[in-house]
């Protein structure tokens, strides 16, 4: 199974790069933003891969960073979402926004991605909400892949206002992305009240 390719660009497609990599050349699928930022024709690059091996093909999906390459796996475990939604959704959106979309269940988000509708966005919220990773956008001194609804190594203060937002009947992921987003803005020694009406704030806007 490849992992990575170190190579250089000897032509592009739609949606694909040719890397040659020591003279053979490997047709790599990535996302249209992963093209835009590459090197020119004959650059060295290196990619992380994701291969898939069919039963009539084998297909190469390249990303430039290990994020960009986890969240296409991610989407994929959602029923109705292959390969190619998922490169673009990727395409559309950067990992730090789509982090964003799922924490606030902003379903409109994205559906603007070309072959997801609203009823296939709803369902990639749903099932995603609580395995999405922090939003970049959210990180303060806190580590950013912690999972929205594992919250044990966040300050106490931080916690309750958590718990007690979960309790007028908000969804964890939802008010954990609410509460970093609260203190980013108020700082780290903010007592549990200022969070939580913060946080509602957050979580009406």
């Amino acid at each position: 199974m490849i992992g990575k390719l170190k190579g250089f660009i000897d032509g592009y497609g739609e949606d694909y790069l040719v890397l040659d990599v020591s003279g053979v050349g490997y047709v790599v699928h990535c996302s249209t933003r992963t093209l835009q930022n590459l090197k020119g024709r004959g650059e060295i690059i290196s990619l992380i891969i994701e291969t898939q091996v069919r039963e009539d093909s084998i297909r190469l999906f390249g990303f430039d960073s290990e994020k960009e390459r986890d969240w296409f796996r991610l989407l994929q475990s959602v029923q109705g979402v292959g390969a190619k939604v998922a490169l673009a959704i990727l395409s559309i959106h950067a990992t730090s926004e789509l982090s964003s979309a799922i924490a606030f269940g902003d379903k409109t988000a994205i559906a603007r991605a070309p072959g997801v509708g609203p009823k296939l966005a709803a369902r990639i919220v749903a099932e995603l909400k609580d395995k999405a990773p922090l939003p970049d956008s959210f990180d303060t001194s806190f580590d950013k892949h912690t999972s929205l609804t594992e919250t044990s190594n966040l300050p106490s203060a931080m916690n309750d206002a958590i718990s007690a937002l979960v309790n007028l009947g908000y969804a964890r992921p939802q008010c954990t992305a609410a509460i970093i987003s609260s203190i980013k803005k108020l700082g780290e020694t903010a007592e549990t009240s200022v969070l939580i009406r913060q946080g509602l704030k957050e979580l009406a806007s």
